[in-house]
């Protein structure tokens, strides 16, 4: 039996076994608060599900995957950089500009910046 034999019938055993052990030995105890609802940090209430949710988190996980898929255009250059030459370098470096600039820019908007509803008021006792 050759390993990539062994591992095409290891795996799927090995997952079914582990998924009834699971099954078998896991505490099952479900009641209400555990079976409600629970959206993005917030606990519904009756009739109130629909609040207002402000738009900055959507705005700050846009800019994260933005700035994600740079890393992802990045790469390619990196291991090709010996190869690359001058051409690819500068071709980089613009892109690092063009990216720099955007960055620069939301900084100058405020984009990164999530406004708190949370007070907090300190007692200065001197």
């Amino acid at each position: 039996m050759t390993t990539t034999t062994f591992f095409l019938f290891l795996i799927p055993i090995l997952a079914i076994v582990l998924l009834a052990v699971n099954l078998i030995l896991s505490p099952h105890n479900p009641y209400q608060e555990k079976d409600s609802a629970f959206e993005c940090g917030f606990h519904s209430f009756l009739g109130q599900n629909r609040t207002q949710f402000s738009i900055s988190f959507f705005i700050f996980a846009l800019l994260f995957l933005l700035f994600d898929l740079e890393i992802l255009l990045v790469y390619p250059y990196v291991v090709s950089a010996y190869t690359n030459g001058i051409y690819g370098l500068v071709i980089m470096l613009v892109f690092f500009l063009v990216l720099t600039l955007g960055f620069a820019f939301e900084l100058g908007k405020n984009a990164l910046k999530i406004e708190s509803r949370q007070t907090f008021s300190f007692n200065n006792k001197t």
